[in-house]
């Protein structure tokens, strides 16, 4: 018989530890593939968030870096969601096949599921406002670089007639 693995436990995991893939580690042990792809993309955001405190806001590669970090997080909070809503009889049935059912969830998973929830839709509309926010920035610089070069190369022409 295997240990019997909580509900509970794996709803909060995913909240608090859920980029770094602790939930996928406590539910299928350290050899889940899965669980170790999770630490990645939050090490990338670090990076970015290291960079613009480092370079300043003009730093490109932070910029690209950074929603590595909020996609990690929402992927953690889609977890806990999946985690907590998941009906406790499945719960058993995919997590529980050879220990003992665990005890029916209560409140806690309740507050874990709306803690991810408001924290997963901030982070992910963040992420998304953030991504557009700086695409269309680079979108209008091309575009004013592009407006600028053949007017100097005009004046550069009348200039020297």
């Amino acid at each position: 018989m295997s240990a019997t693995r909580s509900k509970t436990l794996a709803t909060w995991l995913a909240v608090l530890f859920g980029s770094l893939g602790l939930h996928r580690f406590y539910l299928h042990g350290l050899r889940d593939p899965w669980g170790w792809l999770h630490p990645l993309p939050t090490f990338l955001g670090v990076m970015g968030i290291q960079r613009v405190q480092a370079l300043g806001q003009d730093d490109r590669l932070a910029w690209l870096l950074m929603p590595f970090g909020g996609l990690s997080i929402a992927a953690g909070m889609l977890a806990a969601l999946i985690y907590g809503l998941m009906p406790d009889e499945r719960w058993n049935e995919r997590h529980n096949r050879d220990a003992e059912p665990c005890a029916p969830a209560g409140w806690p998973v309740v507050f874990g599921v709306i803690v991810a929830l408001f924290v997963g839709a901030a982070v992910l509309i963040s992420v998304i406002s953030f991504g557009l926010q700086r695409y269309f920035e680079l979108q209008l610089e091309a575009t004013a670089s592009a407006r600028v070069a053949p007017r100097a190369h005009a004046a550069d022409v009348i200039r020297t007639a």
